[in-house]
């Protein structure tokens, strides 16, 4: 087996050492991106929820523009929300803010009971543009 091509992102690799997995792979002209949580820089969840939804987006652009990609390149997305009925109205405000135009990229969202502290995350699979 090849070893994994592994995109970090700057300043957070502590992070990701810590709970031992990688923030994306590439693979062909793939890139997987594990979920993204509105973490603070000692890793720890932002607690108000408006915050903590921006900052995993933020989170996510951050592993996007060290693979060289921007949201425009995803194609797939997967979110988890603790309280979606109560949730949807503010993770809805960024979502249309990142993806405001047509074509929208997949979205699953999924109603789970725990996220180690967190209330959202989110994961994508993102098409890195040709080079050139």
């Amino acid at each position: 087996m090849s070893a994994r091509d592994v995109v970090f992102p700057a300043g957070r690799q502590d992070l990701y050492n810590i709970n031992q997995y990688s923030p994306a792979i590439r693979s062909g002209d793939l890139l997987f991106v594990s979920g993204q949580v509105g973490s603070r820089e000692d890793g720890s969840p932002e607690p108000d929820f408006a915050r903590q939804v921006q900052l995993a987006f933020d989170n996510l652009g951050a592993i996007l523009a060290a693979a060289g990609c921007s949201f425009d390149d995803i194609v797939d997305v997967t979110s988890f929300h603790t309280d979606p009925m109560q949730q949807f109205e503010t993770v809805n405000a960024v979502r249309t803010q990142v993806f405001g135009q047509p074509p929208y990229p997949n979205w699953t969202a999924l109603g789970v009971t725990w996220l180690a502290g967190f209330d959202f995350e989110i994961k994508v699979i993102v098409r890195i543009p040709a080079a050139g």
